[in-house]
């Protein structure tokens, strides 16, 4: 049991390091906008898929795993991601939505074992890549045969500075969600990144001068030309503020 427990602290530290995200950061100091999401929503399910679709040139969906589609390690859809994946696959369509990873479908992953249970559970591919977020483009465009460019791609995800600035360093349209878990149902998330989440969330959301000015320079879509003119968002703004405040309240 001891060693049970030892092997799997270790794994955690191991997935936490990410060598990608640590060469980008450079590149986000430098340019902290590159993690502002172009949307915002408490969940996957506040999402308009349709007008994904419809108006904003997206050819498919990528989501993030835990925290986004289910509990940390865990590979049922949570509850509140049900009618948000459901809204996508009928939107887009099984093969054109998928998953991106930084623990499944990764080296981190041997054999594919994680990423088949998830395939499985989800009924979604899960994309397999060396690379993990903010890298992993090429394996993700080969992925859809029918997507001719990264802006025709909507990346869906709890982190700012992996999900995030993956889809805006090469030009998807970003839309960032809260964890889904908190407090004891979130007590399996990696320690790491639930303390460097809060502390994206913190310095993007805060009302503080440096939040505001990272948002007002938010990165433009190819097509999307913002929530006023083509609204994403099925949820009240208000709500969603409330939400931001109510989880970096629990850290």
């Amino acid at each position: 049991v001891i060693l049970s427990y030892v092997l799997r602290q270790l794994l955690t530290m191991v997935q936490s390091i990410n060598i990608k995200a640590l060469t980008t950061l450079a590149s986000v100091v430098r340019r902290p906008y590159l993690a502002a999401p172009h949307v915002f929503v408490p969940t996957v399910s506040e999402i308009n898929y349709q007008a994904l679709r419809d108006h904003c040139g997206i050819k498919a969906v990528i989501f993030d795993k835990d925290n986004t589609l289910t509990a940390p390690y865990e590979n049922t859809l949570h509850p509140r991601a049900q009618a948000g994946l459901q809204s996508a696959l009928d939107t887009f369509g099984q093969k054109n939505v998928a998953i991106v990873s930084n623990s499944a479908g990764t080296d981190d992953d041997p054999g594919f074992i994680d990423g088949a249970e998830i395939e499985e559970a989800l009924g979604i591919a899960v994309i397999k890549h060396s690379e993990k977020k903010p890298g992993g483009l090429a394996e993700t465009m080969a992925h859809f045969p029918d997507v001719d460019e990264p802006s025709q791609l909507c990346m869906v995800g709890d982190r700012l500075l992996t999900d995030i600035v993956f889809g805006n360093l090469h030009g998807m349209l970003t839309v960032h969600v809260l964890p889904l878990c908190t407090g004891e149902e979130n007590s399996k998330d990696n320690k790491v990144a639930k303390v460097v989440r809060a502390a994206e969330n913190k310095f993007m959301y805060a009302d503080w001068w440096g939040g505001r000015k990272t948002r007002s320079y938010t990165l433009g879509h190819k097509v999307w030309k913002g929530e006023e003119e083509c609204p994403l968002i099925l949820v009240d703004k208000e709500q969603e503020i409330g939400n931001v405040g109510d989880e970096k309240n629990e850290l």
